[in-house]
């Protein structure tokens, strides 16, 4: 029956899309559908959700920065959210009914937010190496750690003694980066991130840890290589198909009975309280409200994980059947609920910004963004390939250039070839309205998510800014949207590209026209 599995999981995410909503929205929906339906998973699909969940993990991993995990706002808010909103959920489940140990177990699965989500969000937004990106990811990772402790702990995994090896994983990166240079560019490197991937999660699994985890560490001993971009563009069609296999396991999970339906109510009736909290958490770190309310966002929702410690409970014998029913709805309702509002969640800051503010620290704080251009006379926000080309275009012409990035990966290459570049998030409207723009000729918009584009091409027309806004436009329908938000120049780079291509041919041939009547009279020699 998998052609109905791949059906009724297009169907739906195509209207799930229609309405606005991530098409997993739409996903999650199929799996109850096929729930009803009689449908169980079978092997294939489980196999086909674990690879895509390896998959995401390993890009995640590639993308890593290790020290991003070991920030005060990282330990601390990570641990001080776990430890408060796991006792909150234990004490809801006692009440319910059941024991101490069971109530404290499931409170804890619950307390975690989902990694395949949040990940799959922000790297569906082009937000995995921003600021609030890696902070989101610091606090997954923290999560799953203790996920792994917690299984040792009720005997769901025993790690070995041999388990420590796993953090030696990225001292491979010479070997496995060799190995990338030489996989070339198509099937071959496919094949490679495939097997890197699988065989970092076999490992893992062989040591009695979580073959996430394995999976990530594998992907973190390439992070880095400047090959890595690539070899993410090309497992993305693969992770992307292969997850949607895991949101219709989720669902195929079904409904629990009628006894259970008013405890997960009341569990997904504590979600807002759970963002309230990982928001104030961060406010006490000192972060900016904007990176507290889309960091709290995108760490909303129940995690996966809560299926495996409910599953591991029923069996064990600590809680009735009916419980990994329940928890399976809470979760799937709590990603369902989260996707949509992660979509919208730059949006939805700008809507409460007034009142999010005055709950900010004053001073300093550790996500702080430029005010003082330096005197810059051109500004390039996206400083990838095509933004790093236009500044060094500039700076090569004698103008006084800035480029501005929120990956800092990106920043450290720039800075190590001696340009000045500086962090900054074109989708903070924050950014723009302090931003001083006295002097500034003109703005290169070069990043490749559109609404980052639109919100930057905004926020400049907001100031009355009244100097060029140059954009790149990747689809012929993205134009009019932002000659609408202000952009008074509209690039195609893939199309100027060829015509560049084609003058540069053009020019090398007149050259060359004229000395061939000359070769044909002077004869052979």
């Amino acid at each position: 029956m998998e052609w109905l599995w791949v059906g009724m999981a297009y169907g739906l995410g195509w209207l799930a899309n229609r309405f606005g909503w991530p098409p997993l929205v739409g996903y999650l929906a199929a799996g109850f559908v096929l729930w009803g339906l009689q449908q169980q998973p079978n092997n294939l699909l489980e196999n086909l959700a674990d690879i895509g969940v390896l998959l995401l993990l390993f890009t995640v991993g590639l993308k890593l920065r290790f020290s991003s995990m070991v920030r005060p706002e990282v330990l601390g808010v990570g641990g001080l959210h776990l430890l408060l909103f796991a006792l909150l959920l234990g004490a809801v489940v006692f009440w319910a009914g059941l024991s101490a140990q069971a109530a404290l177990y499931l409170g804890i699965g619950l307390a975690f937010s989902s990694t395949v989500l949040a990940v799959k969000l922000l790297d569906d937004r082009r937000e995995l190496s921003t600021f609030h990106g890696r902070l989101a990811v610091g606090i997954l990772i923290l999560q799953d750690l203790v996920a792994i402790g917690l299984m040792a702990y009720v005997g769901v995994k025993n790690p070995t003694p041999w388990a420590l090896l796993l953090l030696g994983l990225p001292l491979l990166r010479p070997v496995v980066g060799r190995i990338l240079e030489k996989s070339g560019h198509d099937e071959l490197l496919l094949l490679y991130g495939l097997g890197l991937a699988l065989g970092g999660a076999s490992l893992a699994r062989t040591l009695g840890v979580s073959p996430e985890l394995g999976a990530l560490l594998m992907g973190a001993a390439l992070a880095g290589h400047p090959q890595v971009s690539e070899l993410s563009r090309t497992l993305w069609g693969l992770k992307e198909a292969f997850l949607v296999g895991f949101f219709l396991q989720i669902g195929m999970m079904g409904l629990p009975n009628g006894d259970g339906l008013g405890l997960a109510l009341g569990l997904l009736a504590l979600l807002p309280l759970k963002g309230v909290l990982f928001f104030a958490l961060f406010i006490a770190f000192g972060l900016r409200a904007r990176t507290a309310f889309v960091t709290s966002v995108s760490l909303l929702s129940y995690s996966e994980f809560a299926l495996i410690t409910s599953l591991a409970a029923v069996e064990g014998n600590l809680v009735p059947a009916a419980y990994g029913q329940l928890v399976s709805l809470v979760v799937a309702v709590s990603l369902a609920l989260a996707a949509p509002l992660n979509r919208s969640v730059h949006n939805l800051y700008q809507q409460l910004e007034p009142y999010l503010l005055r709950f900010e620290r004053k001073g300093r704080h550790a996500d702080d963004e430029p005010t003082s251009l330096g005197g810059a006379e051109w500004l390039v926000v996206g400083m990838g390939r095509t933004g790093g080309a236009a500044y060094k275009m500039l700076a090569g012409q004698g103008y006084r250039v800035l480029g501005l990035d929120a990956d800092e990966g990106k920043l450290d290459f720039h800075r190590s070839k001696k340009r000045q570049v500086r962090y900054g998030d074109a989708e903070d409207p924050e950014l723009w309205e302090r931003l001083e723009l006295t002097g500034l000729r003109g703005v290169l918009l070069t990043l490749p998510d559109l609404e980052a584009k639109l919100r930057a091409a905004r926020g400049l027309k907001q100031r009355g800014f009244t100097g060029l806004i140059a954009a790149t436009s990747y689809h012929r329908e993205e134009d009019p949207l932002l000659a609408e938000a202000g952009a008074t120049l509209i690039s195609h780079p893939f199309a100027e590209a060829g015509e560049r291509l084609a003058e540069r041919a053009l020019g090398l041939n007149l050259v060359e026209e004229p000395e061939n009547p000359q070769l044909a009279e002077a004869g052979p020699d």
